[in-house]
């Protein structure tokens, strides 16, 4: 993709302050000097069989965008592509169903969208938020010190791969759903509320790609250590029987140049700290005196997942050191 916008004319326009040069999570467009809208879109293909699960996984994820940058969301617009003559309309109905009831738990109603016949269901939407242009949370302001925070497991990819191959237990499945349909609401909350230099969530680049774009964006470094990010228990098992998606193996090679691994550190522990998530969790840039009070402030908010995972270190070069 970064290929590709790069032969696209540069944005001038003083007032976009943040656009396409950071992959950041959303775009930000300054109205006034007290308020900028933030919106960003998002859709992908089913990644379990339940459609009304499917449309709440979904927004969760589209709403994540939102969530990252600080910003509060107003509303959505549904988009989508449906094979109406292969499946039945009761699928749609239920898969916009569980957008919607995700959307209103998030505090937003759904006015609109647009759906096309294709091959294949994908479901999405476009959230439209706001935010003071001053409280804009980038992914391009870590600084060297700062306590790199994880809200939610890894593991994802790998454990809906297995699903789809009938892999994977009951328990661990429905643990998965779980973690792909909660909001990254209160976590963003907490963040805000505490203060914090930079955050992204972390999706389909997985948590490497993420955090390199963190850090590139930046003009920093980070090390992480395998042994304290957080991964659904059953993902180690797959991964080492070869269960992998191919999304999570792209990830990883597209990386290498920028990764410096432990020796000892196997493929295997690389692809799960690369594996493509789905409504992922936030992954946050913390000055090293506020790092434990947000801790304490998520836990006490019950974010069921709070993980301290390493630091951002000065590095011009952006390279990630992994630890065991």
């Amino acid at each position: 993709m970064a290929q590709v916008l790069s032969h696209l004319p540069q944005i001038n326009d003083p007032n976009v302050l943040v656009g396409t040069n950071t992959a950041d999570d959303a775009a930000v467009y300054r109205i006034s000097n007290e308020l900028a809208i933030v919106q960003t879109v998002d859709f992908f293909t089913p990644v379990v069989d339940d459609p009304y699960i499917f449309g709440q996984i979904t927004a969760a994820n589209s709403l994540s965008d939102i969530y990252a940058m600080g910003a509060k969301p107003l509303f959505a617009l549904n988009i989508a592509g449906f094979p109406s003559k292969k499946v039945p309309l009761e699928v749609l109905s239920e898969i916009l169903r569980g957008g919607a009831d995700k959307a209103q738990e998030a505090g937003i109603s759904v006015i609109g969208g647009h759906t096309i016949c294709d091959s294949e269901p994908k479901y999405g939407m476009v959230v439209t938020a706001v935010l003071h242009p001053e409280k804009v949370i980038t992914n391009s302001s870590a600084v060297a010190g700062d306590v790199l925070i994880l809200t939610k497991p890894l593991g994802i990819g790998i454990i809906t791969t297995a699903m789809k191959r009938g892999l994977v237990s009951t328990e661990t499945v429905n643990k998965a759903v779980e973690i792909m349909c909660t909001l990254n609401k209160t976590a963003a909350e907490v963040m805000i509320e505490v203060g914090v230099n930079a955050c992204t969530d972390v999706t389909g680049f997985g948590l490497l790609g993420h955090l390199f774009e963190m850090v590139k964006a930046s003009g920093v470094g980070a090390e992480i250590s395998v042994s304290k990010v957080p991964v659904l228990s059953e993902a180690w098992d797959l991964v080492r029987s070869g269960v992998a998606p191919g999304g999570t193996h792209k990830n990883l090679d597209y990386l290498k140049d920028n990764l410096s691994p432990q020796e000892g550190l196997s493929r295997e522990e690389l692809l799960v700290l690369a594996d493509a998530q789905t409504s992922g969790g936030l992954l946050i840039a913390v000055p090293e005196a506020n790092a434990e009070h947000l801790v304490s402030r998520l836990v006490s908010s019950e974010v069921s997942t709070v993980a301290v995972i390493g630091k951002v270190v000065p590095d011009p070069s952006n390279k990630i050191t992994i630890f065991k």
